[in-house]
């Protein structure tokens, strides 16, 4: 089970090197379905492996001088207030109802993974503006409060609030992210360990199994088609979201026909999306007179 363990944390330190993002959201169903751990002390340690392994992944983009780390900063100032908070409010939630969020989560990061940028787009150039002191808080807030109460990272949230709010451009926005999420994470963890302790022995390994990972991915990172990679792993992120949420509901639920509708709907909704978004491409990529052809 050790050894398991061990290589699906490789696999979350991977995600986080290659994509800058997403394997931080694998971390509790690793905890809790491989290593056995209830579902807060799961939590609280995968905030200890998403800071740690975030602050590692950032060593390459910072001297790739892709980190801002003005706004980085003032962003994770008010995203550690939100997350420490949301650390403590988990305290009052039922263990159940933390991983039921927690796999709503890992459906909007699937969604997030599959909507990808448009071409071009992330190579524009944008200006780093200071960012408005209100909006920056009130996201800060809201992207450390979900940090804190289920224990992700927050990197697909963190990703575009950075773009938006200091106009950066996506690399940049990237590797400025592990600096907020890091932050996010150890703040988090402050407001987890009123409540809860940890195995040490286990989160120590964990931990070094994704650090290692994430250097692994970041010599990936560029090597590796990112666009089927997100892809793959957004389904598989869905997938396990899935997961949880039927083994956290029961199978009774699932039978609901109101529950069936609306997944069924959302399924529907984003499998058009991508077809729209699939002929949308191939019809830009055509010379202009067979496009305007009647």
């Amino acid at each position: 089970m050790t050894a398991l363990v061990v290589a699906a944390s490789l696999l979350v330190g991977l995600s986080l090197g290659v994509l800058g993002g997403g394997g931080s959201i694998l971390t509790v169903p690793i905890l809790v379905y491989l290593a056995g751990q209830d579902a807060k002390e799961a939590i609280t340690a995968s905030l200890f492996v998403v800071g740690v392994t975030s602050l590692a992944a950032l060593l390459p983009h910072a001297r790739g001088r892709r980190v801002h780390w003005r706004t980085g900063l003032l962003f994770g100032g008010f995203s550690m207030a939100g997350a420490y908070g949301g650390g403590r409010l988990a305290e009052h939630v039922p263990g159940t109802v933390l991983l039921v969020a927690f796999a709503l989560m890992m459906l909007v990061t699937a969604v997030a993974m599959l909507r990808r940028p448009r071409r071009g787009r992330e190579e524009e150039p944008r200006v780093h503006a200071w960012p408005s002191l209100r909006n920056t808080a009130a996201r800060g807030l809201a992207v450390g409060a979900v940090t804190g109460l289920v224990g992700s990272g927050g990197g697909f949230l963190v990703v575009p609030a950075l773009a938006v709010l200091g106009g950066l451009p996506m690399g940049v926005a990237v590797g400025t992210s592990l600096l907020v999420i890091g932050m996010n994470s150890f703040a988090g963890l402050a407001g987890h360990l009123s409540d809860v302790r940890l195995d040490w022995s286990l989160v120590l390994t964990v931990s070094a199994a994704a650090v290692a990972g994430s250097l692994a991915g970041g010599r990936l990172a560029g090597r590796v088609p990112q666009d089927a990679l997100r892809t793959a792993f957004g389904w598989f992120v869905a997938a396990m979201g899935v997961f949880v949420l039927a083994r956290q509901l029961g199978p009774a639920v699932w039978t609901d026909p109101a529950l069936r509708a609306a997944l069924g709907t959302a399924l529907t909704c984003v499998f058009v999306g991508r077809v729209r978004r699939t002929w949308r491409l191939s019809a830009a990529s055509l010379p202009k007179d067979v496009r305007n052809r009647p």
